[in-house]
């Protein structure tokens, strides 16, 4: 059978760790993209190559895993005005979208990963998009990314697929699917190393890791743990 490859889109977060583990499980060859763009977290980036070089050791899978590209987009630091970009309050704006959303970012991020993928020989990308548990982003929405994969693949001629593990699950079903995927190991590497809170705090340990534990995306993280473990917990009584 010949190779199958992926690209995953790997922020250093919780959910795109999960989606490098479930990539690296399913596929023969996985490398890993990420995008410097002035975020107020950039703090993550650093977090890249630890939670790469310890899922490399965790496992047959790890073997699996390949080259890494940083791609430097700062024109969309100078072109949005978010909570994400510049140190401005987190709350929702007037359109009923949080200050979080940067308009575009998802869009970019695939359309530039593609361009890699085209250029490595790779057609499918993955990526930690959510349209359960989630901010209310709309490039996040199983339809914008579907269209994204229509449309970079008319653009590209060549037929390009984006899949999206998380896209229907909460996140406690992102903590369970990490459990099932790399066992106390995986779920390790996401409490100590993943990082995923906006505000870049790696200051304060939480029982579901670092972070302020105020902004939302701390928010969506702990509550998806307390979830979790209280349905572990009731599984096993």
């Amino acid at each position: 059978m010949p190779e199958t490859s992926a690209l995953v889109l790997f922020s250093g977060g919780q959910d795109s760790t999960v989606c490098l583990a479930w990539a690296l499980d399913r596929y023969d060859r996985v490398e890993t993209v990420g995008f410097s763009y002035g975020q107020r977290h950039s703090v993550e980036l650093e977090q890249r190559d630890i939670i790469r070089s310890k899922l490399a050791h965790l496992g047959a899978a790890g073997r699996r895993l390949g080259g890494d590209t940083v791609l430097e987009l700062p024109a969309l630091q100078s072109i949005s005005d978010t909570a994400l970009t510049r140190e401005t309050e987190i709350t929702f704006a007037a359109t009923g979208l949080p200050t979080t959303f940067v308009p575009g970012r998802n869009l970019l991020f695939l359309t530039y990963a593609a361009a890699l993928g085209y250029r490595r020989g790779i057609a499918t990308l993955v990526g930690g998009m959510c349209e359960t548990d989630f901010s209310g982003y709309p490039d996040c929405r199983n339809d914008t990314i579907q269209a994204m994969a229509q449309s970079l693949s008319l653009g590209l001629a060549t037929p390009v697929a984006i899949e999206t593990p998380l896209m229907f699950i909460d996140k406690a079903g992102t903590w369970e699917l990490a459990s099932k995927l790399g066992g106390d190991d995986l779920i390790q590497i996401i409490l100590e190393d993943t990082h995923t809170c906006y505000l870049g705090d790696r200051t304060n340990r939480h029982e579901w890791g670092y972070g302020c534990g105020a902004c939302p995306a701390c928010d969506l993280r702990a509550k998806g743990w307390t979830e979790w473990r209280t349905r572990a917990n009731r599984e096993l009584s």
